[in-house]
């Protein structure tokens, strides 16, 4: 917890400064550690929780831009008041706008450097909220979301989140492919609760739909790595676990182009 409120600190620090040295429209959140949040400028066309070359890409796409409206949940009592209602992907902490910023970028996923590590097609272009469809013991399917998909590829992007969450056993054994792919006695569980209930479902998601999963998270976060790999090691067949990767946004960052990587420097301290 110490590096997660270290890597909290040091994104609201960077982006005060990022915000001020732009002159961009913002306000900071109640509380101890104030969280930069940001909104539209007044000409509409740029937003100072993106490059401007990705948000460009946001407003031309009707499918991205709607991602742009999720309501954020703790504005009431987090944040100053506004004339727009403030959105989650505003915010600086936002691992899906720092997705949005990555994979809007302009030919980023057409960059041969970025397929291959990905192993993706440079014909792919992203799907933001994909419906995960894992299909269900007596029938029908749970449509939680995932973060991305790319192709064939499935993405869960971390930045500040506390963990993987977790799901009651109920819900996690409801799910048609639970004990084809996993050892089920192995998976670490508190109480009645299957722990990082996130990497379970959507490698039952890549599993069901023949594609693979990759988790993103920042290179500090040794935390959520290890929950990764205790997840993996309760896959059964190495076939899964070889669709299966995590790849820090540091290692993303190397195959980025240069405008873009300075980008996630000053504002992520992604380098």
């Amino acid at each position: 917890m110490t590096r997660l409120f270290d890597l909290r600190r040091d994104l609201c620090a960077r982006n005060a400064i990022f915000a001020q040295k732009n002159n961009l429209t913002h306000v900071t959140s109640y509380g101890a550690v104030p969280v930069v949040v940001y909104a539209p400028e007044a000409d509409g066309k740029r937003h100072g929780n993106f490059i401007d070359s990705s948000y460009a890409e946001i407003l031309k796409r009707p499918e991205w831009a709607r991602r742009m409206q999720k309501i954020h949940a703790q504005a009431r009592r987090a944040l100053p008041r506004h004339e727009r209602p403030w959105r989650e992907l505003d915010s600086c902490m936002s691992s899906d706008a720092l997705l949005m910023n990555v994979f809007c970028w302009p030919g980023v996923c057409g960059n041969r450097a970025v397929a291959s590590l990905l192993g993706t097609e440079t014909t792919d272009l992203p799907e933001f909220g994909h419906k995960a469809r894992v299909p269900r013991l007596k029938g029908g399917v749970d449509r939680t979301e995932v973060d991305m998909r790319l192709g064939r590829l499935l993405v869960e992007a971390k930045l500040t989140e506390t963990d993987f969450q977790s799901q009651s056993s109920s819900i996690v054994e409801s799910y048609r492919d639970l004990h084809a792919v996993f050892d089920v006695s192995a998976l670490p569980r508190s109480d009645d609760k299957y722990v990082s209930y996130q990497l379970i479902r959507n490698v039952l998601a890549a599993f069901a739909s023949d594609a693979s999963f990759c988790v993103t998270v920042h290179a500090c976060r040794s935390d959520l790595i290890e929950a990764w790999h205790t997840i993996m090691r309760c896959v059964r067949h190495a076939d899964m676990r070889t669709r299966c990767k995590v790849l820090t946004w540091q290692e993303l960052s190397g195959v980025l182009p240069a405008k873009l990587r300075k980008f996630l420097a000053a504002k992520y301290g992604i380098s």
